[in-house]
């Protein structure tokens, strides 16, 4: 019989290789190695389903339903639309817009906030005359960017937040201490001069944009609420280890009743079908997979090595793992790494006696 560390490091290699191959198949390949990871009994049922996030599943869907009828209500666009129109120079414009899809992006999912500010982005560089690629560059870069700065802006702060048990607040402020709120902001800061530097060959001076309209401010109303509630829930003292899951979901089930009475259930299957459901059922998988590592040992290793690399100096640890995410987290899909080298990086921090 073959060694299950052996299995459980052969198919979560083969599955990473297949990802990078077919990247649009990536769901369908996950739950591929997760049915022979049972077929072949590196994990039994009970540990699968055990080792599922599902605090960080119900706070995904949850944000999926609330971040597109706010999107339907057209008040993005509508806000793009008149800071844009305030910029006294195309290259001005430029750096608002990117700065504007970096702040929806703080507390909705990047991608839908990428494609919901690209006409507009479009629009600018057809008045301008000016190729669109540079701006949409920028949109991903500070989209990208500030998705890490809350709880609710991106699949990797949900498994930051579900692993080291971080509520909402604790983006902001943890122990006493300035959160990655800040550091993410800070960044961002100095993101748009270098961007301002970039685009500064764009001098024309902006031409009128048409004001969009928005349908509703209810939907705005939800996301604040939903906010609000977060603020709240993570103030109090309580128990229930799926709170933020569960007010995402009231919430998404709120904007999607609200939605089905406003349009009066039409385009309800376009509307389902706009929704990301695949990084979701994605998501799901990989928590499985990274546990067939995790409970056959391989994790453990793992850390060992880099310690013994490290030679057990905290800094350079630390400098070696940050430099080691982003060199892979530029190929290949960050929310699998992330989910296998949390519980590394857990434990060598109790190696070493250091905070995580």
């Amino acid at each position: 019989m073959i060694n299950p560390q052996i299995l459980a490091l052969a198919i979560f290699a083969l599955t990473y290789v297949f990802i990078i191959l077919f990247y649009n198949k990536k769901t369908a390949i996950v739950w591929i190695s997760v049915f022979l990871i049972l077929l072949l009994r590196v994990l039994n049922p009970g540990q699968a389903f055990d080792s599922i996030d599902w605090n960080v599943i119900l706070l995904y869907f949850g944000m999926l339903f609330v971040s597109e009828v706010f999107l339907f209500s057209k008040m993005p666009d509508y806000l793009a639309s008149i800071f844009a129109s305030k910029a006294k120079s195309t290259a001005m414009a430029m750096v608002i817009i990117c700065a504007f899809t970096g702040l929806l992006s703080i507390f909705l999912e990047n991608v839908a906030v990428v494609l919901l500010v690209a006409p507009i982005a479009l629009s600018i560089a057809k008045k301008c005359q000016i190729n669109p690629v540079p701006l949409f560059i920028g949109m991903a870069v500070s989209s990208n960017l500030q998705g890490a700065a809350t709880l609710i802006g991106d699949p990797p702060s949900m498994l930051l937040a579900g692993f080291a048990k971080m509520t909402f607040n604790d983006f902001f402020f943890i122990n006493g201490k300035p959160g990655i709120f800040f550091a993410v902001e800070l960044a961002s800061l100095a993101s748009l001069f270098i961007l301002y530097f970039l685009f500064k060959k764009y001098k024309k001076p902006m031409p009128g944009i048409t004001r969009e309209k928005f349908i509703s401010f209810i939907p705005t109303f939800f996301v604040i609420a939903l906010i609000a509630s977060l603020v709240i829930g993570s103030s109090l003292k309580n128990n229930i280890s799926y709170l933020t899951g569960l007010l995402c979901v009231v919430f998404g089930v709120i904007a999607f009743i609200w939605y089905l009475f406003y349009t009066k259930a039409k385009d309800t299957k376009k509307f389902i079908g706009r929704l990301d459901w695949q990084t979701g059922i994605f998501l799901i998988g990989i928590f499985i997979l990274v546990q067939s590592l995790s409970a056959n040992g391989i994790l453990n290793y793992v850390a060992k090595f880099i310690l013994q690399i490290g030679g057990g100096n905290p800094f350079f640890i630390f400098m070696m793992i940050v430099w080691i995410s982003v060199a892979i987290s530029a190929f290949v899909d960050n929310i699998p790494y992330l989910v296998a080298m949390l519980p590394v990086v857990q434990v060598i921090t109790q190696s070493l006696g250091a905070s995580p």
